[in-house]
């Protein structure tokens, strides 16, 4: 009997500590709610960009003891790497440079004949933005200059502004133009940090499009291949096909097509020896010039251009001569011009940086992609000013430069130094040269284009990609370039806007013996709150918006019917819903007047809205447009561990 009150007075200590504790817990969940709820204002778009140009043009803006030094280490990445460039880095780019240049002279020759200008224009071309390209890029081992794909895109457009053979002048004067605006609309995205737009033409549309194009520039060089004179300028594969049957029968020249593919025969041997034995790395990439030298000794010692082999004849040298004069930037076809080159950019940009990425993550460091678009972009600037056409990052000469065992982006000046040499003293001895040999340089470069491994494995993971992959493959293969592209670009955007116009919107469960909150449908161990009246859901989109605000308030509001339906309250207790937008990045008008609307039915119900982890942008255009008062300050929560023991403390439900 003497002990009841020490036991009374227990019981009531151990209550009065369980307040204690609570209302700390409360405090502490309204502090952080706080904490939510008073974030600083986001930056603005105008802002953002302004910022991306500084940390793009000085870096190390903070640290004043930099001063210039800094703007032109970020302007020019061979003023930091080149203070540790020693003899031995060197001799390695030195010898990747030489290696690189075999490779490259008859490749440019070739790619230039796709284009449809004459052979020193794609030598021009690897002379001054290779140059330009290694004062200002970032990557070590991308070898710049003529690609394949650009040549085709170029020689498939541009005859449609102007005829190359009617008006050959013309028609290179508007490719320097194309080029100019290439190079500006790359350097903009780079400036700008608008590299995401690059981003559109997906990786399954790229594989789809390289395939279609490797196909499409295959079949133009059977024109060379067979000595013909007359061929469409079409480039689907129909039109060529027909081309080629119609004019074979009359015009075909035997002695022209077995030279040809008896050194395409051995260009292909000499990569496949090369692919399966590293160490002969270097004969895949002398084979296209020795093939050169080869051929052109056969021609002009037994005189077979006499016999129906077509031949180069006469090929410019000298230094790239100005064509600062030739751009035509207030002429007819100015609008044009900024169209094509943009198409021309974004295609460069994306190959670019593809082969760049690639090959900086094997060697283990990080390739700045703003970085990258404004050293395109003021290369190929720089090369519309000295008679270069659109230059890009090469897949097939960067592995070559790879496997030689370049350094630094030495190696590309030791290569344009070597084909400066080659303009100056060595442009006559390829007179003879037969064009069939220049098919089969390209037509040995293909196969790197065509990756049917990568579009079976897009296949298996994910069939809508496969779509976007499948409409630029036949979009360049049967219509033409512009429609690949357009096909591929359209597919992609369908995805995006089918996964935003239907967001999913999940059940959440508490895992057990955490405090973490997850989707009961992905893990059915969760246990959802058996509370009667409290409901927890999350939204599984990055953008509230007009495209999908509606539908994803109807189906909160179906989830809340059916939830309310099964799980029964007592009459003295109410309900709550509990809405997780941590997916949710930003939110537009439309997806400001859904969140009312959906609080105003609710409402209209007797459930109480609890909204968690309300995103930067979300929760400041919520408390401008005063949504966060019509709900109120205490029903915002961090957690939605927080948000439902501040329900169950609260005896709501």
């Amino acid at each position: 009997m003497v002990s009841l009150p020490n036991v009374s007075f227990s019981v009531e200590m151990h209550n009065n500590n369980q307040q204690q504790q609570q209302d700390l817990e409360d405090s502490g969940r309204t502090e952080r709610a706080k904490w939510l709820i008073n974030s600083p204002e986001p930056p603005y778009l105008w802002q953002e960009l302004v910022s991306g140009i500084r940390k793009n043009v000085f870096p190390h803006r903070g640290n004043h003891s930099l001063g210039a030094m800094s703007f032109f280490q970020a302007l020019f990445p061979i003023l930091s790497w080149g203070k540790t460039y020693n003899a031995s880095k060197l001799k390695d780019d030195f010898m990747a440079g030489l290696t690189l240049a075999s490779l490259s002279i008859p490749q440019s020759i070739g790619y230039a004949n796709i284009a449809k200008l004459d052979p020193q224009y794609g030598l021009y071309t690897s002379v001054v933005p290779p140059l330009i390209y290694a004062l200002m890029g970032s990557s070590r081992e991308i070898a710049i200059g003529p690609v394949a794909v650009v040549s085709m895109l170029l020689s498939s457009i541009v005859p449609n502004v102007v005829d190359p053979v009617v008006d050959p002048s013309g028609y290179r004067k508007f490719v320097f133009t194309v080029t100019f605006f290439a190079g500006t609309f790359q350097a903009i995205f780079g400036l700008f940090r608008l590299g995401f737009l690059v981003d559109f033409f997906s990786h399954a549309a790229i594989v789809g499009f390289m395939a279609g194009a490797a196909i499409v520039i295959g079949l133009q060089q059977l024109k060379g291949l067979f000595g013909l004179n007359h061929f469409t300028t079409k480039t689907d594969v129909v039109s060529v096909l027909g081309s080629v049957l119609k004019s074979v029968p009359h015009e075909w020249h035997p002695l022209n097509f077995s030279l040809g593919c008896l050194f395409l025969v051995f260009l292909l041997v000499a990569r496949s020896i090369g692919r399966r034995n590293k160490k002969l790395f270097w004969l895949p990439a002398i084979a296209p010039l020795l093939s050169v030298i080869l051929s052109t000794l056969i021609v002009y010692l037994t005189k077979a251009d006499e016999h129906g082999v077509k031949i180069i004849k006469h090929l410019k040298g000298g230094l790239n001569p100005s064509s600062l004069h030739q751009l035509q930037l207030n002429g007819p076809h100015v609008a044009q011009a900024a169209k094509i080159g943009l198409i021309s950019a974004v295609v460069a940009l994306t190959e670019a940086i593809a082969v760049g990425r690639s090959f900086a993550s094997i060697k283990g460091y990080h390739l700045d992609g703003n970085k990258e678009m404004m050293a395109m972009g003021f290369m190929n600037v720089a090369g519309s000013f000295t008679s270069c056409y659109v230059a890009t990052g090469s897949f097939s000469r960067t592995a070559v430069n790879f496997s030689a065992g370049c350094q630094t982006a030495v190696s590309n000046i030791v290569m344009a130094i070597t084909v400066v040499v080659a303009l100056e003293l060595f442009t006559k001895l390829l007179y003879y040269t037969p064009i069939s040999i220049l098919a089969s340089i390209i037509l040995s470069a293909l196969p790197g284009l065509i990756d049917i491994n990568e579009a079976y494995y897009i296949w298996k993971v994910d069939k809508l990609d496969f779509l976007a992959c499948l409409g630029a493959f036949f979009g360049v293969l049967f219509v033409s370039v512009e429609i690949g592209l357009l096909a591929a670009v359209t597919i992609s955007f369908a995805k995006i806007v089918l996964n935003s116009i239907r967001p999913s919107v999940e059940q959440l469960g508490r895992l057990p013996r955490t405090d973490t909150f997850c989707e009961v449908n992905q893990y059915p161990m969760a246990i959802e709150s058996e509370t009667p009246g409290l409901l927890t859901f999350g939204i599984n989109s990055g953008l509230l918006c007009f495209a999908n605000a509606n539908c994803i308030r109807e189906r909160i509001m179906r989830l809340v019917t059916e939830e309310g339906g099964t799980k029964e309250t007592e009459k003295d207790t109410g309900q709550i819903l509990i809405l997780d937008m941590s997916n949710v990045m930003n939110i537009d008008t439309s997806g400001i007047f859904a969140l009312e609307e959906l609080h105003n039915n609710l409402v209209s119900l007797g459930i109480k809205l609890a909204m968690v982890n309300l995103r930067w942008q979300v929760i400041h255009k919520l408390k401008v447009a005063k949504v966060v008062e019509k709900i109120g300050i205490e029903w915002i929560f961090l957690t939605v561990g927080e948000a439902v023991d501040a329900c169950l403390a609260s005896k709501l439900v």
